[in-house]
């Protein structure tokens, strides 16, 4: 894949309100079972409906600002 092509898929996924976990991995640059483990473990939240997980793009965002997991609230 180009990275031209790599970026307009970035931009696309992270013009929507939510994100997979395959989108996340492809976004952060890490493996799937990497990615399905940090939200399994609660490093990333997210949102579960039924099997579907979703991440929403602000969280995305932020880790990608600040390179770290934003810290939830207990």
């Amino acid at each position: 894949m180009s990275n031209l092509h790599h970026a307009d898929q970035i931009g696309q996924i992270l013009g929507k309100p939510t994100v997979t976990v395959e989108e996340l991995h492809l976004v952060l640059g890490i493996g799937l079972r990497q990615a399905y483990e940090a939200v399994n473990r609660g490093d990333i939240p997210s949102i579960r409906l039924g099997k579907r997980i979703l991440i929403s793009t602000r969280v995305l965002q932020d880790i990608l600002a600040t390179g770290s997991i934003p810290v939830q609230a207990a």
